[in-house]
């Protein structure tokens, strides 16, 4: 897909109307070689009149050294001879002007060819991964953890993500981000034949921060019409699209949670500290052992981590049998941040807590994620972090 880089939100959406649908917008030209670097089969860059000429330029000249493969096409407002020498000496494929969208058009297309020449139409391609985020109680943030993870996930552009919230009754995943959907999963329901990428794409909501969101029903009595089978074939599809998918999940395990379990690569078990929601915790563990959900791959987020309640992160630890990955530590910060409909890590980005899903990121994926002071957060970094790092499935 084309990589559209652009600020502008006018000429944004001019321009997409140019380019095929699934297209990633990134507002710098850092970001959209942050992109690349997780995306290896993209094809194109589009460089929007916002970007400089000199950055486009240097964009150009890296790509055509790095990244061959991928075609840069400029667009200007206007341009004269001397841009087109200097963009033709920089290695760029196609200069068009910004409002001719079949120019536009015509360039990606070419360059989807060219790359279809060089690298072959049956180039390798890395399937997402499904990270499921689980509580058995409910009430210890398992909602805002999803949201706040799957937009420490994005890197801040660098990863499409995409949030399902498989808590079919009473899924909160929108309103916890001030999103009022038009479509949700219940549009799908009876069409377990025919999902595809492409359906899913019109049922998708979009967050401003690189998040799409697949909203839970509006009504609770539509659970009982997604079926297990439905819920499998839209967590595969989505894996063709993005590079990870964050299931945020009822607390108990039902026919939804099981299914998302049995699909998923990485589990988020999240955890506060008190007697019974450890206990359920603990039996939930043994429930997934003996279901061999997930082995190897299970991470333990302690939500509303204070010290001052009397038990302590090695306690938690010897009782569950399984290192922290991450704490968060109670804060007004979180709940103002939430109520007002920019999660956290969105509204204070330095904030520890903020800090702490960016760790409990790095833990899931097993690489270094850019902190907001621009250093590598990994989960070694966090305070009794010791998450595991093994990739793939059980």
């Amino acid at each position: 897909m084309p990589v559209l880089v652009e600020q502008d939100p006018t000429l944004v959406g001019t321009l997409g109307h140019a380019l095929p649908t699934g297209s990633q917008v990134v507002a710098t030209t850092e970001r959209a070689l942050a992109w690349l670097d997780q995306h290896p089969d993209e094809y194109a860059v589009v460089l929007g009149p916002s970007v400089e000429l000199l950055a486009a330029l240097g964009t150009a000249e890296d790509l055509r050294i790095k990244r061959p493969t991928v075609s840069v096409v400029l667009v200007r407002e206007q341009f004269d001879t001397d841009v087109l020498t200097r963009a033709m000496h920089a290695g760029v494929r196609d200069v068009v002007a910004a409002g001719d969208e079949k120019a536009v058009t015509g360039a990606v297309e070419r360059a989807h060819q060219l790359f279809q020449a060089l690298r072959g139409p049956g180039g390798a391609r890395q399937l997402g991964r499904v990270v499921t985020v689980f509580s058995p109680k409910g009430g210890v943030g398992k909602t805002t953890s999803s949201v706040n993870l799957a937009l420490a996930l994005t890197d801040r552009g660098a990863r499409k993500v995409c949030l399902v919230d498989l808590d079919l009754a009473f899924g909160d995943v929108a309103i916890t981000m001030q999103l009022f959907p038009t479509h949700s999963i219940e549009q799908a329901v009876g069409s377990e034949d025919s999902i595809d990428l492409a359906m899913l794409e019109g049922l998708l909501t979009r967050h401003q921060d690189s998040l799409t969101i697949l909203a839970a029903p509006s009504h609770p009595d539509v659970r009982e019409r997604v079926t297990p089978l439905l819920i499998s074939r839209i967590l595969r599809a989505l894996r063709d699209g993005f590079d990870y998918i964050v299931v945020d999940t009822s607390p108990s395990f039902d026919d939804a949670t099981l299914t998302a379990l049995d699909e998923t690569d990485e589990c988020v078990i999240v955890a506060t500290l008190d007697v019974p929601t450890l206990k359920n915790v603990k039996v939930a563990l043994e429930t997934m052992d003996m279901l061999s959900i997930a082995r190897g791959h299970r991470h333990l987020l302690l939500n509303r981590a204070d010290e001052q309640v009397g038990i302590s992160v090695e306690k938690v630890e010897s009782i569950l049998g399984m290192p922290v990955s991450a704490q968060v530590a109670t804060a007004v910060d979180i709940a103002a941040a939430t109520n007002a409909g920019t999660p956290i890590v969105s509204e204070k980005p330095g904030h520890p807590a903020s800090l702490a899903f960016t760790h409990l990121a790095a833990s899931v994926t097993g690489e270094p994620i850019p902190a907001p002071d621009g250093t590598n957060a990994t989960a070694a970094e966090q305070p009794r972090a010791r998450g595991l790092f093994r990739r793939g499935r059980s």
